[in-house]
C-alpha cells in the first residue's frame, strides 16, 4: 500500500536525498510544502502518514517547529506522525516534547536506525 508523506521545508538537494531514503525503502508519493500555510492546507485536504518538517525552513528560515506544534494543536491533523529533521539532538527532544516522533538528521540519511524509525511508521515492502 502506498503511503504517503509530506516534506516540509527542505532545500532542492535536501528533499532530494530523503526523497531518494524514502523510496528506495518504501512504496511512498511525497508531496512537498515549504511554510506553514501550504503545509496545513495539504494536511486539511489529503491524509498523509507522517511529516517531515526541516528545523529551518528553507525558505524564510523559520523554525519547523511552530509548524509541528500547529499539527499538533489541531484535533482533525494531531493523529498524524510528524517527524523533526535535524542533526542537533537537541531539536530532536524538543519535537519529541511537542508530540514528534524522534527524527533523523540529514547526516544520518545512510544510518540503518533510521530506515527502522521510518519503518516503524511506514511500514515494509518485505
Amino acid at each position: 500500500m502506498t503511503r504517503r508523506v509530506l516534506d516540509v521545508g527542505q532545500c532542492n538537494p535536501d528533499h532530494a536525498a530523503i526523497s531518494r531514503l524514502l523510496t528506495e525503502h518504501f512504496d511512498v508519493e511525497i508531496v512537498r510544502t515549504h511554510g506553514t500555510s501550504d503545509t496545513i492546507a495539504e494536511l486539511q485536504s489529503a491524509d498523509f502518514d507522517l511529516v517531515l518538517i526541516n528545523r529551518k525552513l528553507d525558505r524564510d528560515y523559520s523554525e519547523g517547529l511552530s509548524i509541528l506544534e500547529t499539527i499538533k494543536s489541531d484535533s482533525a491533523m494531531s493523529h498524524v506522525a510528524v517527524m523533526l529533521v535535524s542533526n542537533f539532538p537537541e531539536a530532536q527532544e524538543s519535537a519529541v516534547a511537542a508530540g514528534a516522533v524522534y527524527g533523523f538528521g540529514k547526516a544520518e540519511l545512510g544510518n540503518p536506525d533510521v530506515v527502522d524509525r521510518l519503518t516503524a511508521i511506514l511500514g515494509s515492502d518485505e
